[in-house]
């Protein structure tokens, strides 16, 4: 009885201590849909393998602007451990100090992700996070619109010239029923196409120049709803974006991310639509593409640093990103999951997914990301295009009042 009563003694010591030596870490990201998301994952999905680790993980969700939570718990010196870095706000953390380098355990695990999505967070030589999940445009089409025009669907092969003549087929075959697509007036939808003619946001010397080719796509987007007729601005739909419209079927095709699927299964389940690559510029014969990608980030002051970037290298590990996949949540950073099963099942969901995916593997595929600029670095152009659109300048007056912009943004 007395040996017992000792063998359970020495046990329960023996898991208090092996409790007492776990290192606990805490990870921080967004609330919403994140929190269930990142408690599933960390405390059933990855729990043997921070177990094994030695590591208790914690996820603190923030509500509200994350952004301006994570820059001030860092200067406060009261930061998490690990925390998301949106690519748009990459720069700003890096030059802060207070992000750690990756480790040659972290720099091994980002051999096996897209290039494109180490490139958008590596600075001066050096990555900083790995990307755990990530977004690009794509465009959508509505099969029984172009099943009702008699109009060939948009295919991987079309360029912009393919893309427009069938958006004009179809106006030209249903009139006012419905229109080509709902143009927005931001960046993020017109990037795809100047970043297809090989221009870039910033030159050499760190200038916004809009060129010859910049000017070439700009023509060619506004010129959907100014010339060709088949455009028109979602808000005169009611719509803040292009996605509404789409879902409510009063427009032929859409370009929007893998975000529009939950919106599609919701509003419009039985919605018929495909989806393919954005459309190639018929003079490169390129696609462009932005990058809208998150990263763990390693806080370069804490107190468990090494161990931090442990808790990384699990958080995106191909168990993790391939339940993250499975379970319809995100696109993984991981380049090999592009062959994963869940890319092969033929619904409207899977093919969606599988094309945003491929979406950062050709092309200019450039991070949605301005340097120390931040998101207001696409004021001029977001400016420009508005004011086209609306028939408030031509096209080159346009312009002239971006470039015009840049130059007293980029000299600063």
């Amino acid at each position: 009885m007395k040996k017992t009563i000792l063998a359970a003694s020495l046990l329960a010591a023996s898991l208090s201590a092996n409790a007492a030596e776990k290192t606990e870490i805490t990870i921080a990201g967004w609330g919403g849909n994140d929190v269930v998301v990142l408690n599933n994952l960390v405390k059933e999905v990855l729990a043997d393998d921070f177990e094994k680790a030695s590591l208790s993980v914690k996820y603190l969700a923030v509500e509200g602007d994350f952004s301006q939570f994570i820059t001030n718990s860092l200067s406060a010196g009261t930061a998490p451990d690990a925390f998301y870095i949106d690519v748009v706000n990459a720069n700003t953390l890096v030059n802060s100090g207070k992000v750690a380098a990756n480790n040659d355990s972290l720099n091994n695990v980002s051999s096996s992700v897209i290039p494109s999505l180490n490139n958008a967070f590596t600075l001066n030589g050096k990555q900083y996070g790995i990307a755990k999940d990530f977004n690009t445009i794509a465009l959508q089409y509505n099969k029984d619109i172009f099943d009702d025009a008699g109009v060939d669907y948009p295919t991987d092969q079309d360029s912009w010239e393919d893309l427009r003549k069938k958006l004009i087929a179809v106006k030209d075959a249903l009139g006012d029923e419905v229109s080509g697509l709902c143009v927005m007036p931001d960046y993020a939808r017109f990037a795809p196409f100047a970043l297809a003619t090989g221009w870039k946001p910033f030159n050499d010397q760190g200038m916004t120049v809009l060129d010859e080719n910049f000017e070439r796509a700009f023509n060619f987007y506004t010129g959907l709803v100014s010339e060709d007729k088949v455009g028109i601005l979602a808000s005169d739909f009611g719509h803040g974006w292009g996605g509404g419209c789409f879902g409510t079927e009063e427009t032929a095709v859409a370009f929007e991310g893998n975000w529009i699927s939950g919106y599609l299964r919701d509003k419009a389940p039985n919605l018929p639509y495909g989806t393919t690559l954005m459309p190639t510029d018929p003079k490169t014969g390129e696609r462009g593409n932005l990058l809208f990608t998150v990263a763990w980030g390693v806080n370069s002051d804490g107190k468990n640093v090494e161990a931090t970037q442990k808790a990384v290298e699990i958080l995106t590990s191909k168990k993790a990103q391939e339940w993250v996949l499975d379970s319809g949540l995100a696109l993984p950073s991981r380049e090999a999951l592009s062959n994963s099963d869940f890319f092969d099942v033929e619904d409207a969901e899977s093919e969606l997914a599988k094309q945003v995916f491929n979406g950062a593997l050709e092309g200019n595929v450039e991070p949605f990301a301005f340097g120390d600029h931040g998101t207001a670095w696409m004021t001029p152009i977001n400016e420009a295009l508005n004011s086209v659109l609306l028939g408030q300048m031509t096209q080159k007056e346009a312009i002239k009042m971006a470039q015009a912009k840049y130059e007293t943004l980029t000299a600063n």
